[in-house]
């Protein structure tokens, strides 16, 4: 039994259990072999135990597509939304149910097209939510579709002679939102990295945002092929208040030391294409969180039926 589990019993009474990483998985996931999303919840799974958070404190809320099976494999509250509107479904949640935990799941298309109004205007709300956007830059749940994030020139069904546009970078456009308190980019092929950086977006009062770079394994297979082969095109950004995952100082010798809370030059880094960076660009737990200065009383079921009444007695006849 972990060191941890051992404390917690020592606190806790005789019938307590100690939640391992597979307790919070309901199902197995049906994902392609070999997609990030796999990776993805485990990192989620081993945060889940870490913390010991309990199935009926949290929920996971998603839109539509791969990525957003997530609440059907996770042993907790789940609402599987609609397209792009899984923010505003986590955010209500959130104001309904402040004790909750909240953590949302979404794709890059589910997030950075049809949900990019919901995207930008969460962010500029600041509620305290756990957002990941697992982008492996395709439309992949209804068959390799050009997405916003698709690299340009990338070839798909409704782009056979490749993408036209510059894949929109969702870091820039989370950075150029006021308001916004934390924004990271971490990878599926990194797990330590990966883990860590959801450990902090956990532990930000406000809302975390997290982009997982991943692969498709149908359709965006070498998306990130030189990255993988190569660690030496990708650069860590390392702080005292960023993400420092122990075991990689042998694997990845580009690292920048940069302070999350300076904005001018997380957007500075966003901007930049010469290497891949992974890290916490940017955060501030000073700016207000919205479901807090929101907050309201708890009302009775009586006093909800009073109000209820009383607003439908407005419009007798």
């Amino acid at each position: 039994m972990s060191s941890i589990a051992i404390s917690l019993l020592d606190l806790e009474a005789d019938n307590f259990v100690c939640l391992e990483p597979e307790d919070y998985q309901t199902r197995e996931g049906k994902w392609c072999a070999g997609c990030g999303d796999f990776g993805a919840l485990n990192a989620v799974k081993r945060l889940l135990s870490s913390e010991q958070l309990q199935p009926e404190k949290m929920a996971f809320v998603s839109g539509i597509g791969c990525s957003s099976r997530f609440p059907h494999y996770v042993n907790a509250y789940g609402f599987h939304g609609i397209h792009g509107r899984a923010l505003p479904i986590a955010t209500g949640l959130k104001l309904a149910r402040p004790e909750l935990d909240v953590f949302v799941v979404m794709g890059d298309g589910d997030c950075t097209s049809i949900g990019a109004g919901h995207w930008l205007h969460a962010t500029r709300y600041n509620p305290n939510l756990t957002v990941l956007l697992l982008d492996n830059n395709i439309y992949g749940l209804t068959k390799n579709q050009t997405s916003p994030t698709t690299p340009q020139g990338h070839t798909s069904n409704t782009t056979p002679r490749g993408s036209f546009l510059p894949a929109l970078n969702p870091l820039q456009a989370t950075l150029g939102v006021s308001n916004a308190s934390f924004v990271a980019q971490t990878a599926d092929w990194v797990p330590a990295h990966l883990y860590a950086t959801l450990q902090a977006a956990y532990e930000h009062p406000g809302f975390s945002f997290v982009r997982i770079l991943q692969r498709c394994p149908k359709f965006t297979p070498d998306v990130f092929t030189e990255q993988v082969k190569n660690p030496d095109l990708t650069e860590l950004l390392i702080h005292e208040d960023g993400v420092n995952a122990p075991g990689l100082d042998k694997l990845f010798k580009a690292r920048r030391e940069h302070d999350p809370k300076n904005l001018d030059e997380a957007r500075a880094l966003a901007q930049r294409t010469d290497m891949l960076r992974l890290g916490i660009f940017f955060r501030d737990d000073s700016f207000p969180v919205y479901d807090e200065i929101r907050a309201v009383s708890p009302v009775s079921a009586e006093e909800k039926t009073t109000r209820l009444e009383k607003e439908f007695d407005r419009y007798a006849v």
